[in-house]
């Protein structure tokens, strides 16, 4: 019938349930709905709580709330917290998060309060140190903290982490990362991002250890710009042997030490440069790798690497290789293919440049043409000029096992008509009349 109010209807844990889907704002709106929403917003079991819709300067207010909705049902469990407090520096707050942690939430997600005050005479750093309670949380299965400060837990026990998101946390000591994650004997997933320019006093962030014998899959995403550099120089430690997936995409470190030889590790995904002294070390570790991308500045400092120390170590287990090689890095193609004794699917982009038209010039041939490299794509032709169909001619020519030849268009406005970029792929196919070529018209 017209007019009945049947969402109302339903039971209260299916309305709570519906509500933990919503900010709490928006959840605590629904109280003006009629009585029957009136407190349901106390009884959702989840807080999500943007500290900046509070007027600036009435602290007490924010308190107040949060007390109000740990009151009401005081036994109640709440299973997901998340509060934000960015820029805002709050008395009390810090007792309020304690008891957020006490009241055994699954997934915790806090972003503290960091400022800088700067003055002719000094820097006065605020940083908001996170519970003490938390390092011993039973019930904490994810856990991601924002610009927090972390002391030195002493003891660590967090039996049932599995992902933590550590973003510009500023640590106590070297040794606190480590401890951390060390402590969380199921972790499983593990996101680094370093404060690069801290402000604060100290010989701190200078090693940091990820050290791990659950850790399956830790990244480093590109967080502060392509060309970041820190301030503050920092070695990263890895030693955690049943690591699967990693990303390090950005240079928030001057140098990474891989302890021991990551064979489990299937997919590794590197946008950095790496200290040569240290290269050795790193690469391989992560030589066992089945699947890499690597990109344009990566490329370079492996190409760097491998004219001041030598051989690279071979990637006996790379199967899928994804790369962006500069123009002027092209002649390293073959050197470092070399490297790669059972390659079996390339994906290669090279980054056109019309004053290095000679580095398209490729002779030397690396074993795995010979035996193993069945596909290759060859991503980005921007205008398939002769120099860049020398690329595709050379896979063409020496890869003796060859079956599929992808050539992919770029999403740039293309001058060349169809019919001649059909005659060149032509061209281009007597050279191996048993390669499927796979010229790709659309946007890839």
């Amino acid at each position: 019938m017209p007019g009945i109010d049947r969402i109302s209807q339903l039971p209260e844990s299916l309305l709570t349930h519906i509500l933990s889907y919503l900010p709490t704002k928006q959840s605590v709106k629904t109280s003006a709905l009629s009585t029957r929403w009136k407190n349901l917003w106390l009884s959702v079991p989840v807080l999500d709580l943007d500290c900046g819709i509070f007027p600036f300067g009435e602290d007490q207010v924010l308190l107040n709330f949060i007390d109000r909705l740990l009151e009401f049902n005081p036994d109640t469990r709440l299973l997901k917290v998340k509060v934000k407090c960015a820029w805002m520096e709050i008395d009390g707050l810090k007792d309020r998060i304690r008891t957020l942690i006490h009241r055994g939430p699954r997934h915790l997600d806090v972003e503290s309060c960091t400022k800088y005050i700067d003055s002719d005479t000094e820097v006065y750093p605020y940083l908001e140190f996170v519970p003490l309670n938390l390092y011993t949380s039973k019930t904490l299965v994810t856990l991601k903290l924002t610009f927090s400060g972390l002391e030195d837990p002493g003891f660590v026990c967090m039996p049932c982490l599995k992902s933590m998101t550590l973003v510009e946390v500023h640590f106590r000591d070297d040794v606190t990362l480590e401890k951390l994650v060390s402590g969380c004997p199921v972790l499983e997933e593990l996101t680094l991002v370093r404060d690069m320019h801290s402000s604060f006093v100290g010989d701190v962030d200078r090693f940091m250890s990820v050290k791990s014998g659950s850790l399956k899959r830790f990244h480093v995403p590109l967080w502060h710009g392509t060309y970041c550099s820190s301030s503050v120089k920092c070695t990263l430690e890895i030693d955690a042997p049943g690591l699967e997936h990693m990303t390090l995409g950005e240079n928030q470190f001057d140098s990474i030490i891989v302890v021991q030889k990551l064979i489990s590790l299937f997919m590794v995904d590197l946008d950095i440069s790496f200290a040569v002294d240290f290269g050795e070390l790193f690469l391989y570790g992560i030589s066992s790798v089945g699947h890499m991308i690597i990109s344009e500045k990566t490329v370079k400092a492996l190409e760097l690497y491998s004219k001041v120390v030598g051989l690279i170590p071979k990637f006996n287990n790379l199967s899928l290789l994804e790369a962006v090689f500069p123009g002027n890095s092209l002649q390293f193609l073959p050197a470092f293919l070399e490297c790669c004794p059972n390659l079996k699917h390339l994906i290669l982009e090279v980054v056109y440049s019309r004053e290095m038209e000679d580095a398209f010039e490729l002779t030397n041939v690396p074993g795995c043409f010979l035996s193993t490299l069945e596909c290759v794509e060859l991503k980005r032709i921007h205008d398939w000029e002769e120099e860049e169909m020398k690329v595709a001619t050379y896979f063409l020519e020496n890869a003796a096992v060859l079956k599929k030849l992808t050539l992919s268009l770029t999403n740039y406005p293309r001058y060349v008509p169809d019919e001649e970029i059909l005659y060149k792929v032509n061209e281009v196919k007597k050279c191996s009349p048993t390669c499927q070529i796979h010229p790709d018209w659309e946007l890839c």
